[in-house]
């Protein structure tokens, strides 16, 4: 077994479905308890940001966000049981945490402007707000999926491999 997930990282995703779960429970409920799990959602997508850029190797942007062709053919090789095991973030699971970075981002930056003069009462910001909230779950949804299949498919764990930061090193993963 080798590292491959640092404790921030770790400590990120999982503060993020956290704080994800909060608002999506406190919605229509308690709202003070909505907009704080709101500005510590933002506070994270912000420090993971910095860390994309500063962590350690397999933390880094530079480590798993991909062209979208990378990611076509990727696809293209899972499709056909050809893809090779990626030690850290293989494309498709690249472009997700992109997809999921951007989509949380905006919906917390949707929902404080909602508090702003500006767009205090705007109809049409709490219908995008809540828009890419419900985009949020449907991305965790293919997440958790590409999760369970390479999990199957590689014969590893990639939960477990997020609570404990390890990983099965492989004679030859792909990165």
């Amino acid at each position: 077994m080798v590292p491959v997930w640092d404790r921030f990282v770790r400590v990120f995703h999982w503060g993020l479905v956290t704080l994800i779960a909060v608002c999506w429970l406190t919605a229509d409920e308690i709202k003070s308890v909505h907009e704080a799990a709101g500005y510590l959602v933002a506070g994270l997508i912000a420090a993971r940001l910095v860390w994309g850029l500063i962590g350690p190797r397999h933390a880094r942007f530079a480590d798993f966000v991909r062209s979208p062709r990378a990611v076509l053919d990727y696809l293209a090789l899972l499709r056909v049981g050809r893809e090779p095991r990626y030690l850290g973030h293989n494309p498709a699971g690249g472009a997700m945490i992109v997809a999921l970075i951007a989509t949380v981002a905006g919906t917390a930056l949707t929902g404080w402007l909602q508090t702003t003069d500006m767009f205090w009462g705007s109809e049409m910001l709490e219908e995008v707000h809540e828009l890419l909230a419900t985009l949020i779950l449907c991305l965790a949804g293919i997440h958790i999926a590409g999760v369970v299949f390479e999990s199957l498919r590689h014969r590893e764990n990639l939960v477990t491999a997020m609570i404990d930061g390890r990983k099965r090193a492989s004679e030859r993963p792909h990165n």
